[in-house]
């Protein structure tokens, strides 16, 4: 069995026993606590259940194991010809590992 569900904007499909890397913005919570995904978009296996927008009564509950940050990413800006400054941005993503414990319907 498996279930698409929607976090930080993103969508994902996850079954049980994955670990699943999600932004930290869209969880709050510390290490080896549980959370909780109600915005289940699709329930998959013998007998498939899709959302409208959401399944009712679904929920996929998981545990965080740790918190991370995401590799860096270089934003680079220049212009050529149009006496325009180069301009050079990094950023790196905060993420947060979870497992997936369970899925309910």
């Amino acid at each position: 069995m498996y279930a698409i569900i929607k976090s930080g904007g993103k969508q994902y499909r996850v079954a049980q026993g994955d670990i699943l890397r999600v932004e930290r913005d869209a969880l709050a919570g510390a290490k080896d606590s549980k959370v909780t995904f109600g915005e289940v978009l699709m329930v998959g296996g013998d007998k498939p259940q899709i959302g409208v927008p959401f399944v009712s009564g679904a929920s996929v509950a998981g545990t965080i194991i740790r918190e991370d940050r995401g590799d860096k990413i270089i934003v680079f800006k220049k212009k050529k010809r149009k006496n325009h400054t180069k301009r050079m941005h990094g950023h790196r993503q905060d993420l947060v590992e979870i497992r997936i414990d369970s899925i309910t319907i």
